[in-house]
């Protein structure tokens, strides 16, 4: 979207959006116009993330990512069609709803159907695709603005999510499913004969039978639970966990990404002072940022850990902001200027390493399977939260405050980095049924880190079993 909001034949069909040409006041109005149309995608992705609480262990994960995927087409195409700044904005609440809905049940499904050693790398994988989506997006939107005159400058962005959207419906449905929401659901053969195919064994092997235990125990400890009860405490520690949960979405949207993504092209053209085609090719290119930080991410998350790379790209992100506060206080200093493009990348990349993929695989995997699809939904329905709220602010605060903008960014930063290193256990390596035995035995919200690290490999459902003689 934010490639578009400067197109001419965008403007003269929306004049309501228009902030290249208008001053003052008017402006200011538009401004606030324009935050608001941009962040409705945000309204519906918030509705459509909260419905997977209902939808999501009803349906299943492969329905739930093909039914919401359709009902973006939906979105997409009102979009492509809008002659109305009315249509545009249910254009803009429909595209949120079905992104929202996939948006929620994906990193689940991956995080799933992977293996305890390669379940960070296979969800942070997302990281490299969303910047070539991005890329591929800006380099559409530099290519058909030079359609100047004509809609089907916008309109083409706009109808060419279709095609993708059709993809995934497609092969979706030729995937597997979840085997943990298919034990949830009672069909265990179809569970082991999934597992046997992702783990390359037999269906009858120790292997499956062994993971196939530990799912039922640690379905076992809250299948009598309704999904209400993630606002409670109780042994398995479910609000504090739904917090960590929506936690690392909020912190994925407070760290200032929005202010970077959603506005590069304006925030090149307008406020860095480039030219309009300099501008675009500048914004095209920083999703190859994120492919780079995917990359890094990807090989580094089942080394390093999920801790490590938030930690230290806390660190980065409060030092890039604090840069881009700086390089831009001047803006007849070009060198400086120049800087703060290079600090806009180096954001962008920093990002994709600690906070892109990683909130969702983290969200995913602190979750237990019994409540799994509602907490991820409420973490998800957090990110569109406040992703509305930097979309909304971000037109404005460039506008009012300017450069200073960044520097909240930059403490807000600094924070985030202490809180993930005292609160966050560390989950590299572990199934997601040893995760559920770090909550079971920690006392307070400092505590989960602290017993990661003590805490041996082992098998959950020989654990309860020991518990349970033991009680004896």
């Amino acid at each position: 979207m934010g490639g578009l909001l400067t197109l001419q034949s965008f403007i003269d069909t929306f004049p309501q959006l228009d902030t290249v040409t208008t001053s003052g006041a008017q402006q200011h109005s538009n401004s606030q116009m324009q935050g608001t149309v941009v962040a409705l995608y945000t309204i519906g992705g918030i509705f459509g993330s909260l419905l997977c609480i209902y939808f999501g262990d009803r349906l299943g994960r492969r329905r739930v990512i093909a039914f919401a995927s359709s009902i973006a087409i939906i979105g997409a195409i009102l979009m492509a069609s809008a002659f109305e700044l009315a249509q545009l904005i249910v254009a803009r609440l429909v595209l949120g709803l079905g992104t929202g809905g996939y948006l929620a049940t994906v990193p689940v499904w991956q995080s799933e159907v992977s293996r305890a050693s390669e379940r960070g790398a296979n969800v942070v994988a997302d990281t490299v695709f969303i910047g070539s989506g991005i890329s591929l997006a800006l380099f559409i939107d530099l290519g058909f603005y030079f359609v100047k005159s004509n809609s089907v400058s916008w309109r083409f962005p706009f109808a060419f999510q279709i095609v993708l959207l059709l993809i995934v419906i497609t092969f979706v449905l030729l995937l597997p499913e979840s085997p943990r929401w298919l034990v949830k659901k009672g069909r265990r053969d179809e569970a082991r004969d999934i597992l046997a195919q992702l783990l390359n064994v037999e269906p009858n092997s120790d292997t499956v039978n062994t993971d196939i235990r530990d799912i039922e125990s640690s379905l076992a400890a809250s299948a009598s639970e309704s999904w209400w009860s993630v606002f409670r405490m109780g042994e398995q520690r479910l609000i504090h966990r739904t917090i960590l949960a929506a936690s690392g979405q909020f912190f994925q949207q407070i760290c200032g990404i929005n202010a970077i993504t959603l506005y590069t092209t304006t925030l090149f053209q307008s406020f860095i002072g480039l030219g309009p085609v300099p501008s675009r090719i500048l914004s095209a290119c920083i999703g190859f940022s994120d492919i780079v930080g995917g990359t890094i991410a990807f090989f580094t998350i089942d080394r390093l850990g999920r801790r490590a790379l938030m930690v230290s790209s806390s660190v980065m992100l409060a030092i890039s902001m604090a840069v881009l506060a700086g390089t831009t206080s001047d803006t007849a200093n070009t060198t400086a200027l120049y800087a703060a493009v290079v600090f806009v990348y180096v954001f962008e990349g920093v990002f994709s390493i600690g906070y892109s993929g990683l909130p969702y695989l983290y969200a995913a995997e602190i979750a237990p399977l019994q409540h799994r699809a509602a907490i991820n939904a409420i973490s998800t329905a957090t990110l569109w939260v406040f992703n509305f709220l930097l979309a909304e602010v971000t037109p404005v605060g460039l506008n009012t405050i300017q450069n200073r903008y960044f520097i909240i960014f930059a403490v807000i930063n600094a924070a985030i980095g202490l809180l993930v290193y005292f609160c966050f256990p560390e989950t590299k390596g572990r199934t997601l049924e040893e995760i559920d035995e770090i909550f079971l035995q920690s006392k307070h919200i400092f505590d989960p880190p602290r017993v990661a690290r003590n805490l041996p490999r082992l098998h959950i459902a020989d654990v309860h079993v020991k518990g349970e003689k033991d009680g004896e």
